[in-house]
């Protein structure tokens, strides 16, 4: 019989299993519970839960933390292997609960039943319904959690039930029971007096009551209220009803439809001819500017749909403004001499004087209550902002709403950036990362039928949505399938979620398939090239239309930066960006300035929460740039340029490898990937870069930047490509960089690629691939001067004797290898040489020799202050204890190194940490949890690769552990345990939490 699991959130939180309550003692677990809850069936992800744990300042492990409080949740529900109700996915977790067993899905079912039997005309079935529904209400929602950490959670149940309660009202009014309701609204106006709806009703039952001269005046107490308390007249719904009663004519349906209704329109403001998708979080910001702030500018790229946001909350706004909404189109001026004569038009004013427009519009304007709706302004922003200072000085009711790809810069403007559409994950869900943040559709028709099913995961996505909806109508064929949609989300990322990119995409759909469209994509400008000359606009409709718009606005330095800009890849850093722009007609100096100009004109995004800066460009604004930099004929120079930048940048963190910078060169060189790996690409195509493309892939696997993020594999690929022969079998020369002028020649930039090489072959495990490697290492050694003794060529000749062939020889060769690196000031390949003699020592070395190489390594890791490096000699430590001293004592320090290499984001180092636990909890007699470690490290190998096998000293220490634990335990128990590790969503933070596994 399957377990029955009830949940109630409104109120107290409880839960039932089977009928019984369950106990959940631990308020952040409580606190998950909620969190999930709310939004059961759908997934929530992790980042939204770190925030509902933690708010804005979560722990540094959070999400492992996370992942604990889940393994808690489930053993306090008690649940059944595979964690239901509570389950994992790839970006979030998930509680699963059919319609009757959470009292908020009861809840919504019953007041959604209820409605439709009020619109029905059915106001007897719609009663009972409603307060049947108001009935599972137990008091305040979730109100033994902390509400300040569930913000739109609470609020959002607090207004379902109000809602509801106000469904009820109709009803029971519809029904002819005025006098009933009249002291329950008596006290629903007094406690919630800024709800219209609720004095609405309040009118009504006095007016049937045969107190229509009380109904009037509540319309007068609530004007003013509103007037007061938020500076606004009463809406639209509420001003119906006044009308109404003052005919004695009121009329229940209009105050139901009052909530229903579109936005109202005022003035000019233009009819919508297509669906409005997403913005929620922008709406609702740009309102509640609009009610603190006298001017707020929208900006964003061009096509980023600022105009559509203008209009769509000018419309909600409209009733809020006694003298209504006035909109100013300023795209068709070219002469700014106009622009007040444009303003007075849009105002309608039909002043025939010889006194300036602006005269006019001023004392116009002076004493209205009056939002001025002011588009495109990009292009006169210094005349607009005069204009706007003036009035906003002269006219203390009035409000300005401009959009604009550049701010205006006048004193009290707000400015809003306008995002990209919300984007599909990178595995093609729709609760991926987002350019924008946005709530669902606002005021939009139904979805086409031809879309997927409303709970689509991927149709979460803004960008998505508009896709669909759009090709709903120009591509009538269109379908979203299994088969496309990845093709469709991609399609979205790659036009970086701009909605007039996407909507010209729709049109080619009616012409093409999405995968067709993804092929031809990086002609982006002309695939997305539809004019459509019928119409006033002043680009036409096409992506390079508005994307020359913001390069004609750009001062001819602006220009020149962009175009240079655009050969970075993923983001870049004002250095980085000095570097390599500067030169011919960009002095250095300049490069700031001119960014800012950038940033402001919103060609640039710029990401400020860092110590540095991290500036970026949409792929289509990057794209165009690289489009006008080959039209100069300059993009050699500045792909050399680009190279030559991250090439120092490698060179500088092999340099400070192995030092008190060591992390954080780790988590830059990451950052940087996606130009590094540019760089490479780069390099390796051109014959005289490929020395440039060496140094880069030798200092990265020196910085062990591809351990660190897991890439190794990546590592290895790029050293291949670089040091591979041509077609005529030659390689290509191997210079460090493109004058031929480092200190280091030729042949030992060579011998240290080569034997870079072999050293991550020898780390994967792929022993053939390494001697073969080793063999071109030994052959190129020959033209150094210390022949095949070189350092380079000793460290791997003493890797492969230790980790190949398990040859204590291993021992001498890499204790030469660090005093040949020494003698060189190679400290951070010292260091590496240091910690595979002290590691060669614990495996084949006595007690004596062991301790003593340990100790010289924990001294030269402390000295050095790198934090990498004091993570593997804590494991070193641990590692000697197990094979020369007490199993007991090596726990400590290989826990210890586990925890501090999390903390720092490494990837490789627990892969042999969490082993070499297995081993030592193994040696004390733990073996159940042996076998588990054993199970989870096996994993972590799967995921990174790694093949133990290869790797002859840790393959024979793994065997005698499996061996211990084996003959320890019968072949079922050890193959559950072993099961359950391997299982482990999270088996690092599991094997340093002992309750949790003890648990």
């Amino acid at each position: 019989m399957s377990t029955r699991y009830e949940f109630k959130v409104l109120g107290p939180l409880e839960v039932l299993r089977d009928g019984r309550p369950v106990h959940i003692d631990a308020a952040k677990v409580r606190l998950l519970l909620a969190a999930l809850l709310a939004q059961a069936n759908h997934v929530v992800t992790v980042e939204t839960l770190v925030n509902r744990l933690w708010g804005e300042h979560p722990p540094g492990r959070a999400r492992n933390t996370l992942q604990n409080y889940v393994l808690r949740l489930r053993r306090a529900l008690d649940c059944p292997p595979g964690g239901a109700p509570v389950l994992t996915r790839p970006h979030g977790y998930v509680i699963e609960v059919a319609p009757d067993t959470l009292d908020l899905h009861r809840f919504t079912a019953l007041v959604r039943q209820g409605r439709t039997a009020l619109e029905e005309g059915a106001a007897v079935r719609a009663a009972p319904l409603l307060r049947e529904a108001l009935g599972l209400w137990r008091g305040d929602p979730l109100s033994d959690l902390p509400t300040h950490l569930l913000q739109g959670v609470v609020p959002a149940l607090y207004e379902q039930r109000l809602d509801a309660l106000e469904s009820r009202i109709d009803a029971d009014l519809a029904l002819g029971r005025a006098a009933d309701v009249l002291p329950e609204l008596r006290g629903l106006v007094e406690e919630y007096p800024l709800r219209e709806r609720f004095w609405a009703q309040r009118m009504l039952a006095l007016f049937h009551c045969g107190r229509q001269g009380e109904a009037l005046e509540s319309y007068r107490t609530v004007t003013a209220l509103l007037a007061d308390e938020l500076g606004v007249a009463p809406g639209a719904g509420l001003r119906q009803v006044h009308r109404r009663l003052l005919a004695a004519a009121p009329n229940l349906d209009e105050v139901r439809e009052a909530k229903a209704a579109s936005p109202s329109r005022d003035g000019d403001l233009p009819v919508e001819m297509t669906t409005f998708v997403g913005r929620g979080t922008q709406l609702a910001e740009v309102r509640r500017l609009l009610g603190t702030t006298r001017i707020v500018t929208l900006t964003g790229v061009g096509g980023v749909g600022k105009t559509r946001l203008a209009l769509r909350v000018a419309a909600e706004v409209a009733p809020s403004f006694a003298d209504g909404v006035r909109l100013a189109d300023l795209a068709p001026l070219s002469d700014a001499d106009l622009l007040d004569r444009a303003v007075s038009e849009a105002l309608g004013l039909r002043d025939q004087s010889a006194r300036p427009a602006a005269d006019a519009i001023v004392g116009h304007v002076r004493d209205r209550c009056l939002l001025l709706v002011l588009d495109n302004c990009e292009h006169l922003v210094e005349h607009v902002a005069a204009l706007v200072l003036r009035l906003a000085r002269a006219a203390p009711g009035l409000r300005v709403l401009a959009t604009s790809r550049q701010r205006l810069g006048v004193p009290g403007e707000h400015v809003l950036t306008v995002p990209s559409l919300t984007l599909p994950g990178a595995d093609g869900r729709g609760d991926g990362r987002g350019d924008g943040r946005g709530g669902g559709r606002e005021g939009g028709a139904a979805r086409p039928e031809n879309a997927a099913g409303a709970d689509d995961p991927l149709l979460r996505s803004e960008a998505v949505r508009l896709l669909v909806e759009r090709a709903a109508g120009s591509a009538p064929a269109f379908r979203l399938t299994a088969r496309n949609r990845e093709a469709v989300a991609q399609l979205c990322r790659r036009l970086d979620g701009m909605p007039l990119a996407i909507e010209l995409a729709a049109v080619r759909l009616s012409a093409m398939t999405a995968e067709e469209m993804l092929e031809r994509l990086d002609d982006r400008f002309r695939l997305l090239s539809m004019p459509q000359p019928r119409t006033s606009a002043r680009y036409g409709h096409t992506l390079r239309g508005v994307v020359d718009w913001s390069y004609d606005l750009c001062t001819e330095g602006e220009r020149r930066l962009w175009n240079r800009l655009s050969v970075f890849s993923g983001g870049f850093g004002l250095e980085a960006a000095e570097t390599v722009c500067a030169g011919e007609g960009v002095a250095r100096e300049d490069v700031l300035d001119l960014l800012a100009g950038l940033v402001d004109k919103s060609i640039v995004l710029v990401n400020s929460s860092g110590e540095r800066a991290r500036y970026t460009l949409l792929e289509t604004i990057r794209q165009y740039g690289r489009q006008r930099l080959e039209e100069e004929g300059r993009t050699a120079w500045l792909r050399v340029r680009h190279s030559d930048f991250y090439r120092m940048t490698a060179v500088r963190a092999g340099r400070e490898w192995c030092g008190p910078r060591e992390v954080d060169w780790l988590i830059r060189l990451r950052t940087e990937l996606p130009n590094l790996r540019t760089a490479l690409d780069y390099c390796a195509t051109r014959q005289d870069r490929v020395g440039a493309g060496v140094e880069i892939a030798v200092n990265l696997a020196r910085t062990r930047c591809w351990f660190f993020s897991s890439t190794l594999g990546e590592g290895r690929h790029w050293l291949e490509r670089l040091l591979a022969p041509g077609p005529d079998g030659a390689r290509a020369p191997v210079v460090p960089d493109a004058s031929g002028t480092a200190a280091a020649g030729t042949p030992a930039l060579l011998v240290g690629a080569l034997a870079m090489k072999a050293w991550i072959a020898l780390c994967q495990g792929d022993n053939p691939a390494a001697e073969t490697f080793l063999a071109e290492c030994r052959s190129a050694a020959r033209e150094l001067p210390d022949g095949p003794s070189a350092a380079p060529v000793t460290y791997i000749e003493g890797a492969h004797a230790m980790l190949v062939r398990g040859d204590p020889a291993g021992i001498a060769l890499l204790a030469e290898a660090r005093d040949g690196f020494r003698a060189a000031g190679q400290e951070g390949d010292a260091h590496m040489a240091t910690m595979l003699w002290a590691m060669a020592e614990a495996f084949f070395g006595d007690r004596l020799s062991a301790c003593a190489a340990r100790d010289v390594y924990v001294a030269e890791a402390e000295t050095s202050a790198a934090e990498w490096a004091r993570t593997w000699a804590r494991w070193c430590t641990g590692l000697v204890e197990l094979r020369h001293g007490e199993a007991e004592a090596a726990l400590a320090p290989l826990r210890e190194a586990l925890a501090r290499q999390m903390t720092i984001g490494d990837s490789w180092g627990p892969v042999w940490g969490l082993e070499t636990l297995a081993w030592a909890v193994a040696a004390t007699g733990d073996c159940d949890r042996a076998a588990w470690l054993l199970g989870a490290a096996h994993r972590l190998r799967q995921d990174t690769g790694v093949a133990l096998i290869g790797l002859r000293p840790f393959h024979e220490a793994h065997l005698v552990a499996e061996g211990r634990v084996r003959t320890s335990l019968d072949a079922d128990a050890y193959r559950a345990a072993w099961s359950r590790g391997a299982s482990a969503e999270d088996g690092l933070r599991l094997a340093l939490d002992e309750g949790a596994f003890r648990g």
